[in-house]
C-alpha cells in the first residue's frame, strides 16, 4: 500500500477502535446514569445502594480487563477493584478507614501502572516540574488545613495519619500522571484528587451541609476514574502500535 493507502487504513482502524471502545464503556454510562437517577442523599445504607453505587466502577473494570488482559489486575484494572470495595465501604460511614485504605492501594496500584512501560515518557521540561512542585505544596497545604479538624473526629487516633499517607499516596499517583504527559490520565488524576478534596471537606465538616456535595463528588469521581480507565487503555493500545511498527 502506499503512504496515502496507510494513511487512509490507520484511519479507519482508529475510528472502529474508538467506537469499539465506546461501545464496551455504555453499561459504565448507563449504571453511572441508574446511579444518580436513584441517587437520594440521607438515605440508609443498604446492600443495594451499596451495588448501585459500586457498579459503574466494577463496569470500568471488567472494560480495562477485556482491553489490556489480566496483567492490568496488577495495574489500573487492579486499582479500580479496589477502588470498587473503597466505593462499598464508604456506604457506611463506621467503615470509612477501611474504605480510604482501599482507595489508598488503588492509587498504589495506579501509580505502579503509571511507572510502566506502557507509558513511556519523555525528559521532564520546567513546566512539568513546576507542576510537580505545585501538586506537592497543595497536597501538604490541605492536609495541614484540614489537621485540626481531623483531630476533632471520632478514631482521630486512626484518621490523623491514615490521612496523611492517603494524601502522600494520592500526591505521588497524581505526580506520576504528569510524568507520563498523557492528557487523558493526568486529567482522570487530578479531577480525582478535587472529588477527594471535595469529600474530606464534607466529612471532616471544615463546610456546612452541602445541598449537592454528593452529586459533586460522584459525578468528579465517576469521571475521574472513566479517565483513568480509558487513559489506560490508550496507553496500552499505542505500545502495541508501536511495537508493531517497529517489527515492520
Amino acid at each position: 500500500m502506499d503512504i496515502l493507502e496507510t494513511d487512509a487504513y490507520d484511519r479507519r482502524k482508529r475510528r472502529n477502535v474508538s467506537c469499539a471502545l465506546l461501545f464496551s464503556l455504555l453499561p459504565f454510562f448507563l449504571s453511572s446514569a441508574l446511579y444518580f437517577y436513584l441517587l437520594t442523599p440521607g438515605s440508609a445504607p443498604s446492600v443495594m445502594s451499596a451495588g448501585v453505587k459500586c457498579a459503574p466502577t466494577l463496569l470500568l473494570a471488567a472494560a480495562v480487563l477485556s482491553w489490556n488482559g489480566g496483567q492490568s489486575v496488577l495495574g489500573v484494572a487492579g486499582g479500580l477493584l479496589l477502588s470498587v470495595v473503597g466505593d462499598c465501604c464508604l456506604v457506611w460511614p463506621e467503615m470509612f478507614i477501611h474504605g480510604m485504605g482501599a482507595f489508598a492501594a488503588a492509587h498504589l496500584l495506579y501509580s505502579l501502572s503509571f511507572l510502566s512501560s506502557r507509558y513511556a515518557t519523555r525528559s521532564s521540561t520546567s513546566w512539568t516540574r513546576l507542576l510537580y512542585l505545585l501538586l506537592v505544596v497543595v497536597g501538604g497545604a490541605f492536609y495541614f488545613y484540614i489537621f485540626p479538624f481531623l483531630q476533632k473526629a471520632p478514631n482521630s487516633d486512626l484518621l490523623t495519619p491514615g490521612v496523611g499517607i492517603y494524601t502522600l499516596l494520592i500526591t505521588v499517583m497524581g505526580v506520576l500522571a504528569i510524568r507520563t504527559r498523557r492528557a487523558t490520565t493526568l486529567l482522570g488524576s487530578l479531577i480525582f484528587i478535587v472529588s477527594d478534596v471535595s469529600l474530606s471537606l464534607q466529612v471532616f465538616k471544615v463546610l456546612p451541609p452541602m445541598q449537592h456535595g454528593q452529586h459533586v463528588v460522584m459525578v468528579t469521581y465517576y469521571l475521574a476514574q472513566l479517565l483513568i480507565a480509558v487513559g489506560d487503555i490508550k496507553a496500552a493500545e499505542n505500545k502495541d502500535d508501536f511495537s508493531k511498527w517497529k517489527r515492520t
